[in-house]
């Protein structure tokens, strides 16, 4: 789950392809902007919203 779900520019939603993202281009198997592309991610502050994304819930509550 990718907090916040939109982009602070735009206003768009990128929450929903966060889990894809994180599996495709931060496992090492694939180039982050290609991924992007795949997913239909062109906007430039979209982007750096995704790339830039580090998912704190696991270093927040590490006790699940």
């Amino acid at each position: 789950m990718m907090i916040p779900v939109r982009c602070f520019t735009c206003g768009n939603v990128v929450g929903e392809h966060w889990e894809e993202f994180k599996e495709r281009a931060r496992e090492g198997d694939e180039d982050p902007g290609e991924v992007l592309d795949d997913l239909g991610v062109n906007r430039h502050c979209c982007r750096r919203m995704l790339v830039s994304h580090r998912d704190l819930v696991d270093v927040v509550s590490p006790y699940q």
